[in-house]
């Protein structure tokens, strides 16, 4: 007898996996638009270049030394070095590499990071796969962002709620997915490797609020999730079938059956969510951005910063408690993660130097004086409209700054890297070139150009593994 789900599905027979599964098996380079390909390759492009930023970051050298001196196989490449190791490992580190200075893409209505887990993980399939072109890695990087955007777009509970990070949750599948058509999987592989990562899929939102490098991790375990969910499923171990609208599937065991399973399905084959990732020019949370963006705009009209009695910031529940809470912390960071996650000392940042870098988001950055003395004065607070309209996306700003002289304020919505507020090819370009600098290794001085024609020409190349041509210094 079939079980009703509160969602409407028939969880005896249907399940989103096979869906799915049956779409991205059989989806060809050829079956897409150019704004779909070369989407695709937007991310590759910039998830790879965060990676080379990520390469000096705390935390990714140590992971990187641990699975070298574990040894094995050497099926695929830790990213900046030539070194060569398992591919579920490698896969690893980088997806760590590529999320640890938090200047990674992000779907600004699902809120999460698509590219961390996904681009792994595909460049890590096509080492594997020797017979792999540069064709079936785009294939396999569409399936993978699709389904991490669907997924994020579908479930109508928000991260605070829930508890979870639907970057590294939802990145477990997409990881899967991505390698699964890299590898040229058969649909009923390719279900079955997504009920394989199922028993593997976590990531919590803890990590954020206690500043653990572990946040930086979880997309790296996604990413490895994808290779070992592939393998397995290619020698026939199987796994769950009802994976995500099972009576024990993932919507009802972590989300309690609130999502859309409509939405979830909505335009399959045909329109992409993946296109409306956003991007980012702050190396810091996305909730931070609009309050940024704000503070910038705000910055000719206020003049010397020492003027500044108060700064007020609105923003939704979702950000204030990621971003504002504990109020001490975000206001005094100790750690270069707890400044990611601080409007106030990102705000301050923005107001004492016009811009927030890289070198803002450092250990040596967080002592400045005339940055804390700013952020000490930032008061965050809950937006009753912004939160009313905006609950479950990335945040709005209202941001407010009294000075001896007046007091002013803007609003933003759309952060500077959204859909509706676009970065230019050159600023993509000219944030590679900063995250080469922050990576402490000698670049060829043409590395950004050779990256960019190389991930131009992808769709065309012989091998899927060229990508990597690009980022050896």
């Amino acid at each position: 007898m079939a079980v009703e789900g509160s969602a409407g599905q028939d969880r005896a027979t249907s399940d989103f996996s096979q869906e799915f599964s049956d779409f991205a098996a059989n989806l060809s380079v050829a079956d897409l638009s150019p704004e779909v390909i070369d989407a695709a390759k937007a991310n590759i492009f910039d998830t790879m270049a965060c990676a080379t930023g990520g390469y000096s970051a705390d935390g990714v050298q140590d992971l990187a030394g641990l699975v070298t001196d574990w040894g094995g196989k050497p099926e695929a490449t830790i990213w900046c070095t030539d070194r060569r190791v398992p591919a579920p490992t490698a896969a690893w580190v980088n997806g760590m590499m590529s999320h640890a200075r938090d200047f990674d893409d992000t779907h600004d209505a699902a809120v999460l990071h698509a590219g961390v887990s996904v681009i792994p993980a595909a460049v890590a399939a096509a080492e594997v796969a020797p017979e792999a072109t540069g064709a079936d890695l785009v294939a396999g990087v569409v399936v993978g962002l699709e389904l991490i955007s669907r997924l994020g777009m579908a479930t109508t509970v928000g991260i605070i709620e829930s508890g979870y990070m639907y970057t590294s949750l939802f990145g477990h599948f997409a990881a899967t997915a991505a390698a699964a058509r890299v590898l040229r999987l058969d649909a009923g592989q390719m279900r079955n490797a997504l009920g394989i990562a199922y028993s593997q899929a976590a990531g919590n939102h803890q990590v954020t609020r206690d500043a653990a490098l572990t946040k930086r991790v979880q997309p790296g375990f996604a990413a490895k999730t994808g290779l070992i969910s592939t393998a397995m499923s290619r020698i026939g171990i199987r796994g769950a079938q009802q994976t995500f609208e099972g009576i024990d599937g993932l919507f009802r065991t972590y989300f309690h059956d609130r999502y859309d399973p409509a939405r979830l399905r909505e335009g399959l084959g045909t329109t992409f969510d993946f296109v409306d990732l956003s991007y980012k020019p702050y190396p810091c949370c996305r909730f931070n951005h609009t309050a940024i963006d704000a503070a910038l705009a705000l910055r000719p009209r206020i003049g010397d910063p020492s003027a500044i009695k108060a700064i007020r910031v609105g923003v939704n529940n979702q950000a204030y408690e990621a971003v504002c809470t504990p109020p001490d912390i975000r206001r005094a960071p100790r750690t270069v993660v707890q400044a990611q996650f601080s409007i106030p000392y990102t705000v301050a940042a923005a107001l004492v130097t016009g811009g927030v870098g890289l070198n803002d988001l450092s250990e040596a950055a967080l002592s400045r004086p005339e940055i804390l003395a700013l952020a000490a004065r930032t008061e965050c607070r809950v937006d009753d409209g912004i939160e009313a309209a905006w609950g479950r996306t990335i945040s709005p700003a209202h941001v407010e700054v009294e000075t001896e002289n007046g007091t002013f304020s803007h609003r933003i919505d759309y952060p500077r890297g959204h859909v509706r507020n676009r970065m230019t090819r050159a600023d993509f370009e000219a944030k590679m070139a900063g995250c080469l600098a922050a990576s402490g290794l000698d670049w060829p001085a043409d590395t950004v150009a050779r990256f960019r024609a190389i991930v131009d020409g992808l769709e065309h190349a012989a091998s899927g593994r060229s990508v990597l041509d690009g980022l050896r210094c």
